[in-house]
């Protein structure tokens, strides 16, 4: 079990890496847009000029700390937001991604759970 985690963390991590310095350098090429809904919400999310910035910020750290290895526990609750936005953004607007934010949220709650020791004294009374 130790192995699938260790395996589990860093596929997560390279996968928030890619997505968050893709991001940044603009390395990958926009995907032209066919739904008109999700258009709007992309157009919405640039003009904030804060959000998108912040989320990839939090995924670069979030990844950085995953493939590392260090402050896991923290990570999984700072990604976890993010990646139920990927999973609900992917399912009303863009479904044919969403296996993709399946898998991510899945490898998000399993992380979770092996890393549960960490979290119990949270929910102690």
């Amino acid at each position: 079990m130790k192995i699938a985690t260790i395996i589990v963390r860093v596929l997560i991590g390279l996968l928030l890496l890619f997505a968050s310095i893709s991001y940044f350098f603009n390395l990958m090429p926009a995907e032209p847009m066919t739904n008109d809904n999700f258009k709007a919400f992309n157009v919405g999310l640039v003009a904030s000029t804060y959000l998108m910035p912040l989320a990839k910020s939090i995924e670069l750290i979030c990844g950085l700390a995953f493939v590392s290895g260090r402050y896991v526990t923290l990570a999984n609750i700072l990604i976890l937001p993010i990646t139920i936005n990927i999973l609900f953004i992917n399912y009303f607007m863009s479904p044919e991604h969403l296996p993709i934010a399946g898998l991510l949220l899945l490898a998000n709650i399993f992380l979770i759970y092996r890393y549960w020791h960490n979290y119990k004294s949270v929910f102690t009374v």
